[in-house]
């Protein structure tokens, strides 16, 4: 630990260093939200709106799906019956804005991560920073592949079904740009969030919050909440329904193996330190 570490310092000494912190972070994302700001025509049309088209990854992988299996009148999206309005004068300047710093924070990510890890570094013990090692990677990972995941999934089968809803034939959907963009961002934001489940997971296992057992009794539940998820922001038929559901179920298998990895880890550690302490004491009485 380096000297500077070990001094103690005062509540504003602490509050003066994450300002820093959150300074160096914020200069980041704006960074990206400026370059972002720059080419937002482009990743409007490319990026932004790719999901409510029918040309989209998504939904050119769930048509040949639909081929090989012989399900393609249900997978194959044929129309995304959607028109997107701007109603307010400064509708389109300010979803300029908004997504602009959206993606400078999403791409910034792993720089705010790292400048936070910075700030609570120096108060962790020796043995916690020994565990956290690697901690920015993971949760710099888990939170591309979350955004990824709500990109690709959520965001594709939640925007043709909520376009295609209709509770009368007289409605027609048409959407603002800011209900538009708040939706996407909702979906890929929440989805990067919900996949640092691991990372949590393993830092509460360590220190004795939570267990294999403890997730293992509420397996079932945790289903039933994947369940009524998918069945909510997908369309009425099984195969959307499961392609969402599966990888959030085995998202939190995932997080079931890492906190039984954590208790075996934490096992073999106690019993290294009791071989230990037992050697201690056949020395002394020696």
């Amino acid at each position: 630990m380096k000297e500077d570490d070990e001094k103690e310092m005062s509540f504003l000494d602490h509050l003066e260093e994450l300002r820093w912190h959150v300074i160096r972070s914020l200069v980041a994302i704006v960074v990206f939200m400026v370059l972002a700001f720059i080419f937002s025509r482009e990743i409007f049309d490319n990026v932004i709106f790719a999901p409510a088209k029918t040309d989209f990854l998504t939904f050119r992988a769930m048509c040949k799906l639909g081929h090989l299996i012989g399900y393609e009148e249900a997978m194959c999206v044929k129309e995304i019956p959607m028109k997107i309005q701007s109603r307010l004068m400064t509708g389109q300047f300010t979803m300029a804005l908004t997504s602009s710093f959206i993606i400078g924070l999403i791409v910034a990510f792993p720089y705010v991560a790292w400048e936070m890890w910075r700030f609570i570094k120096p108060g962790l013990h020796a043995n916690e920073r020994k565990y956290s090692r690697g901690a920015v990677a993971a949760i710099s990972f888990m939170f591309f592949l979350g955004t990824s995941f709500g990109y690709y999934v959520m965001c594709p089968v939640s925007v043709y079904f909520l376009a295609s809803y209709q509770i009368s034939d007289m409605i027609q959907n048409e959407f603002d740009i800011i209900s538009y963009v708040g939706t996407v961002t909702t979906l890929v934001l929440g989805s990067g969030i919900l996949f640092q489940l691991p990372v949590v997971v393993y830092f509460l296992t360590r220190v004795g919050i939570i267990s294999t057992a403890m997730l293992k009794s509420v397996r079932r539940h945790a289903l039933v909440g994947i369940l009524v998820v998918a069945a909510v922001i997908t369309p009425p038929d099984p195969i959307s329904q499961t392609i969402v559901a599966i990888p959030l179920y085995l998202l939190y298998e995932f997080s079931i193996f890492i906190a039984r990895f954590v208790e075996r880890a934490k096992a073999r550690e106690e019993a290294e330190e009791e071989a230990r302490d037992a050697a201690l004491q056949r020395t002394d009485e020696t």
